[in-house]
């Protein structure tokens, strides 16, 4: 019998100075059975990041065609898609033809860089793609946030981030890589 993804609800409040956005989601998050807490947080994170009407989390891991989230304009066409960890160049490559931006918010403690330094020569190519490293503390405690209902508050100004539950803080600063 298959395992059965597990369902997260984040009500999540963003003030984002820098893109000067301020909105309030109520998010439900499948985690897929392999995924850790910490890939479900940099998904939530991603979204922080990105919000907007139209952007949205897909069936990700469960996927192969898909980003982890996406943003569709009004007619139809891909504006935006967003991977969370160490995809392949093929699967950048594919999604930089299909999107008018990629975004790559890469995590790891001793992946991530030696991941970056096996691609980046083959992404530079790619205008429409960004890449980010998340420091890897920031993200061992933004899995500490993970609960089964969460109510966060994002908070972004000058390229930080700070993620606050009840109980927590946790301020993310990402390098942008690319």
């Amino acid at each position: 019998m298959a395992l059965k993804a597990t369902i997260f609800k984040a009500q999540l409040q963003i003030a984002d100075m820098d893109r000067e956005y301020y909105d309030s989601h109520q998010l439900t998050l499948a985690r897929h059975p392999s995924e850790t807490d910490e890939r479900m947080m940099v998904r939530l994170l991603a979204f922080a990041l990105n919000a907007g009407e139209r952007l949205e989390f897909t069936r990700g891991l469960s996927s192969d065609d898909e980003a982890d989230l996406w943003q569709w304009s009004l007619g139809g066409e891909l504006e935006t898609w967003i991977e969370v960890g160490l995809p392949s160049e093929e699967r950048i490559r594919k999604a930089c033809a299909r999107a008018g931006q990629v975004l790559v918010y890469s995590y790891g403690r001793r992946t991530a860089p030696v991941w970056w330094q096996k691609q980046s020569a083959a992404l530079d190519r790619f205008d429409n793609l960004s890449v980010f490293l998340l420091p890897a503390d920031a993200c061992d405690a933004l899995a500490a946030l993970a609960d089964r209902n969460m109510e966060l508050q994002v908070t972004i100004q000058d390229g930080h981030i700070w993620m606050n539950s009840d109980s927590q803080s946790v301020e993310v600063v990402p390098e942008q890589l690319k």
